[in-house]
């Protein structure tokens, strides 16, 4: 290549290495849990760098002659990220860096190990094809041999770290992307097609009892975790079967599964287990259902055709290594939420981009503007200062001092009305300064972004205090039904029963027998000092 060629090269490295890098962009210390603002905020920076590197990469490089030089870097960039995660991990483990999580060792850039784990496995596949076609090259040069021991590095790096995820469906998404692209490299699938179908059939028996024992296996070992993810699944189904063709919009997850499990327990048909395993999950943990309960079954359906068509042109043009990322995403969002987090949704619209783009200059300039476009956006309507303020809220909030706390909150509620948990401290702030209507008013359009009980156990409250027992009961019901589990809202249903203007001797019995036997799913001390407090109401306004 020419000097002009190799600075196109070479800026075009830095711009997609700055734009995956979106990955690495976390600020725990100053937001909130969980909270992705700094990803979206950095995305339009990397994201304005990418486009004016490609861009000069376009006009100084590609060529007919080059149209696999953008697809080689691509893959670099990619297995250089996913070594900088995979290092982030092993230093986590060590002790040498902190995690993005109090509860989980290994997090990486991410808050959760889950999808640090996908991200891992997405990586994986890249990396092994690109070891395996420097491996097979005939005439290898200097520069050819450190490439091959570099990625090969990486998949051994990234093998090491893997297994402490503890994510079954990245190990999954990992495994079977590895066998799609050495079956490839190696030509297994050719070989496969000179075997006599009796042979075949024999080995699809033994894969099938392979299968099984190993998903029997996977299933066992985070057994409350596995049924809680196919519970979730079923509720799911129950909404989609409701609207299948149109969906219930955009970000309309958290109320349609709060009220579809809400309907679902409230008939009493239930089995135990799915009692012990309920929860309020913020994602459906399966992309595809998500999709589907949001747009509709046809939005799904038209999203796989489209995937489907870039591994096929992927394949076609020899791009192995993105389209084994492309399968190893595939699986894990079967299973997870990546396409919730702004780094992962970055690096699989690069992988897509570097298996789909072909010769045309056409294509790779829309690829760009697109790029560009998602990235402008993201600057321009992020919230990370605001969310940065939300976390100062938070002190306040957490240090009792609810009175400040809620003229913060009501500063900042104009940018963060769209976030459920900001809006549940919000109207938990104006409950306990005793605006309870407005509190309402507040967690009402929290229940919109949330479908965590909590919101209705405290609606309930204002309701009891404003005197509307009626509505308080109401509330309080709905809490049980979603989430029949907890032992907080019977708590508050004995408190409301033992009011004198809806005193019920009856209804107050048997909420308090629920309280005082019912099994917690963690004992705490809490529970206890409910329990005395309601010992003291029966005592006191059923047996005198």
């Amino acid at each position: 290549m020419s000097r002009r060629e190799y600075i196109g090269t070479g800026l075009m490295f830095i711009g997609l290495t700055a734009l995956l890098g979106t990955v690495w962009a976390c600020d725990v210390e100053h937001l909130p849990d969980g909270v992705q603002a700094y990803q979206l905020y950095c995305l339009g920076y990397t994201s304005v760098v990418f486009a004016v590197c490609c861009t000069c990469f376009a006009f100084m490089v590609l060529r007919e002659k080059r149209s696999q030089l953008f697809y080689r870097l691509t893959v670099w960039s990619l297995i250089l990220s996913g070594c900088v995660e995979a290092l982030w991990g092993m230093g986590q483990i060590y002790g040498l860096f902190r995690s993005n999580h109090a509860l989980y060792m290994l997090t990486g850039s991410f808050y959760n190990p889950g999808p640090y784990s996908g991200y891992l496995a997405m990586v994986f596949p890249v990396s092994l094809d690109e070891w395996l076609r420097l491996r097979k090259t005939r005439v290898r040069t200097t520069y050819d041999t450190l490439l091959m021991y570099a990625s090969g590095g990486v998949c051994v790096l990234l093998l090491c770290v893997l297994p402490a995820g503890m994510s079954r469906a990245a190990w999954i998404a990992a495994f079977v992307s590895g066998i799609v692209v050495c079956g490839i490299r190696c030509e297994w699938f050719v070989r496969l097609k000179r075997l006599k179908w009796k042979t075949l059939s024999y080995a699809a028996l033994a894969g099938c009892i392979i299968m099984g024992v190993v998903g029997y296996a996977l299933m066992n070992l985070k057994v409350a975790s596995a049924c809680g993810r196919l519970f979730i699944w079923k509720i799911c189904c129950k909404a989609i079967a409701k609207a299948p063709f149109c969906g219930y919009g955009s970000n309309s997850f958290a109320r349609v599964y709060g009220n579809t499990q809400e309907a679902y327990f409230s008939k009493g048909t239930y089995v135990a287990w799915e009692e012990h395993v309920a929860g309020s999950p913020e994602y459906a943990f399966n992309e595809y259902l998500q999709i589907a309960l949001e747009y509709g079954i046809p939005v799904l359906l038209f999203v796989l055709c489209a995937i489907i068509f870039c591994i096929r042109c992927g394949i076609q043009m020899r791009r192995n290594a993105v389209c084994g990322g492309m399968i190893s995403f595939l699986i894990f969002a079967f299973a997870s939420y990546p396409l919730h987090i702004p780094g992962f949704v970055v690096t699989l619209f690069v992988v897509f981009a570097a298996g789909f783009i072909g010769d045309s200059r056409w294509w790779y300039f829309l690829w760009i503007v697109i790029a560009l476009g998602i990235g402008l956006y993201a600057m321009r309507y992020n919230h990370y200062e605001a969310c940065k303020q939300w976390t100062r809220c938070q002190f306040l909030y957490r240090m009792g001092d609810y009175s400040l706390a809620e003229k913060e909150y009501g500063k900042l509620y104009p940018l963060l009305q769209g976030e459920g948990a900001f809006l549940f401290e919000y109207g938990h702030c104006l409950h306990k300064q005793g605006m309870y209507a407005v509190s309402n008013r507040i967690l009402k359009e929290a229940i919109g972004r949330t479908c965590d009980p909590m919101i209705l156990n405290i609606i309930g409250k204002n309701y009891q205090a404003m005197g509307e027992y009626g509505q308080a009961e109401q509330w309080l019901v709905r809490s049980i039904h979603r989430l029949p589990g907890r032992i907080y809202p019977y708590y508050l249903l004995v408190k409301l029963y033992a009011e004198p203007e809806f005193y019920d001797a009856v209804a107050l019995r048997d909420a308090a027998k629920i309280v005082l036997t019912k099994e917690p799913k963690v004992p705490s001390a809490a529970i206890k000092e409910m329990r005395r407090e309601v010992e003291n109401i029966v005592s006191t306004k059923i047996e005198n």
